[in-house]
Parts: C-alpha cells; structure tokens; sequence
C-alpha cells in the first residue's frame, strides 16, 4: 500500500461572520512558492461564500482574508458558493463551483488572469429536469439503474415542484485541451462523467439531451470497490503524467455508521479519459483523526485540491465538513502503485 502522511488541520472556522460555522473544500492552485486556497466558508444558517488563504510553500499561512473573496449574486446561488475547484488553462484560470439555491445545486463557473479578480459565466449544468433526465436514460438501457433510481434523493422535499431540476456537482476542468476541446468532469449519481466541448457556450439544452441519450460513452468512472460502493464524485483536477491522467476522487460507502467518504485514485488516458487505465483496490486515505471523524458531517475526507512540491504531492481535502487538512504522497510511488493494479 502507498504511504501517505497526514499534516493535520490547516484550516477551521473563526469568530468572523461569513465562516463561522465551518470552513471546508478548497479549491488550490501553485503558482510559484505559493499556494491561492479558496476554500468554502459556511456561515450560520448554512449559507457558503468562498473565502480565501495564500500559503508560503504547502503548509504555511502567509495571508488569510478577514472577510469572503467571492459571494453569492445570482438566484441560482442565492443560498451558497460552493466547493470550487480551480485548473488553468493556458493563461486563464477556470474556478468551477456549485451553485445552491436553497433547492437545487448546480455548477457554474468563473474566470480570471490573474487568481485575483474572477468574472462569473453563469452556470454550466443541464437545464433539464429530473424527470427529463430520467425518461432518456432508463429507456436507453445501458447504464447503472442507479443513474435513474434517485427518486428518494430528488423528491425527499415536501415541494416536490421547487425541487425538480437535474443536480450537477463537482465540475472539474482538465488542465489543457484535449484533442482540442475544454473536458470536465462532472458527477451524476453514481459514477463521473466526461463533457468536451469547443467552449463552453455549447453547452445548450440540445446539446445535453443528446450527451443524456448516449450518456454510457461519457462514463468515466462508476463504483467498483467496497470503499466507493454507495457512489463516486470527483476530487480534485486531474494531473498530468507520462502515464496518464492521475485522477484523486471521492469514493462513498455506506456502512452501520452512516456514509464514510474516502480520497481514492485512478489512471485515466491522455487522449480518452473515459479509459480507465488503473485505479487502486483500496482508498487512499479515509477517515481516522477525530477532526475527520466527528464534525458537522461525520465521517468524511473529501479531496479537492493538490500541490507538487519536488516529487510530493500534497492533497487538500475537508474533513467532516469543518475544517480544510492536508494529506502527502510521494508522487512517483503513488504512479508506480497504480500501474500494479491496471485495468484488464
């Protein structure tokens, strides 16, 4: 098994108003010395904007604002800026979130040139409904039945109206074009998914019915192991390597103790990434420290953003939904580790 160390919490909440009740997911990026984490700051009431920290090397607060870097201005995020990830393309940073109403939670995006200043485009999900989404994929016959048996999820509010639109979360970009076309993940209960268009204004009504009717090819992952069986999520943005696309997601079980969320891995293909190449037969790390093991959501790492540092990877991950940690592997061991466990 992979070694990986565990350097404890980074962040947790303060006395300030916009994050008082937790601090969680970060979104991360290098550049240079540096490290930008724009991390989900919840406030009384279960509102999120997103805060913002500057680290010295991986591990060192240099800057921490007292008040949010981004906040919520439109109705589809009226309630919460949520769970960013952020991935540069060429010269621009692309900051994917979810946007939460209240009811529905979908993704959006945002950009910027310089991680400092980002202009919000509006949201990137489907403008479908739940039971459009339904009809097609349980007529077509080649997916997981688990795709099309969320009624509990979608209909557990007492409006069932206000609560009918297709929840589309963690939206995460690839680092570059692939065979010339922006990708991103994107989850649909159970497994991720893979989206590749010429820009992101294609993304039409049109366009997704047609993705949903041959959704099966836009597969990534599903759930395969015990530590992932409930459902899968994607993590943090993929990393590039000579062996393919190094893939940290989310993985679900659920046990007499309620979900338990663990950071996984997987290999995907350079120029396919719905090919699986490799994905280890254990979780990289779950939770074990109280501070993973007790919090507002119990039980749960939930990985969201890396930084190379030499040949060491450091993982931001929440932990049990109150406070941002770090977690270290050595990057050559962990590519090593997965090309032991391809997929046949």
């Amino acid at each position: 098994m992979i070694e990986v160390t565990k350097h404890g919490i980074l962040l947790s909440k303060t006395g300030l108003e916009f994050e008082n009740e937790g601090v969680l997911n970060p979104a991360v990026i290098r550049q240079g010395d540096n490290v930008h984490i724009y991390y989900r700051a919840v406030s009384t009431g279960n509102h999120s904007s997103v805060g913002y920290c500057r680290l010295d090397g991986p591990l060192t607060i240099a800057e921490r604002w007292d008040k949010p870097f981004m906040v919520p201005e439109f109705d589809f995020e009226s309630q919460g800026v949520e769970d960013a990830r952020i991935t540069k393309i060429g010269d621009v940073f692309y900051m994917s979130y979810t946007g939460y109403d209240g009811i529905n939670a979908r993704g959006a995006y945002a950009t910027s040139n310089d991680l400092m200043h980002f202009q919000k485009h509006g949201l990137m999900a489907p403008p479908i409904t739940y039971a459009e989404f339904v009809s097609i994929v349980e007529s077509s016959n080649k997916v997981n039945e688990e795709y099309w048996l969320n009624q509990k999820f979608y209909y557990q509010s007492a409006d069932i109206e206000k609560k009918k639109l297709l929840w589309d979360k963690n939206n995460i970009f690839f680092p570059r074009k692939i065979n010339n076309k922006l990708a991103f993940f994107h989850r649909l209960r159970p497994g991720i998914q893979l989206v590749t268009v010429n820009k992101i204004e294609d993304l039409t009504r049109e366009f997704w019915l047609d993705y949903f009717h041959e959704l099966h090819r836009h597969i990534v992952l599903d759930p395969v192991h015990k530590f992932e069986s409930a459902y899968i999520g994607g993590g943090c943005p993929p990393i590039e390597t000579p062996h393919g696309w190094l893939t940290i997601y989310h993985g679900v079980e659920r046990t007499e103790k309620g979900l338990v969320y663990s950071a996984c891995v997987a290999l995907l293909d350079l120029e396919n990434p719905t090919k699986e190449l490799a994905r280890l037969p254990y979780a990289l790390f779950s939770p074990e420290y109280d501070w993973e093991l007790t919090g507002e959501v119990n039980n749960v790492v939930f990985p969201t953003g890396t930084a190379l540092f030499g040949n060491t990877l450091f993982i931001y991950y929440g932990a049990a939904d109150s406070h941002i940690a770090t977690a270290s592997v050595n990057m050559n061991d962990l590519v090593a580790e997965l090309l032991r466990h391809t997929v046949k």
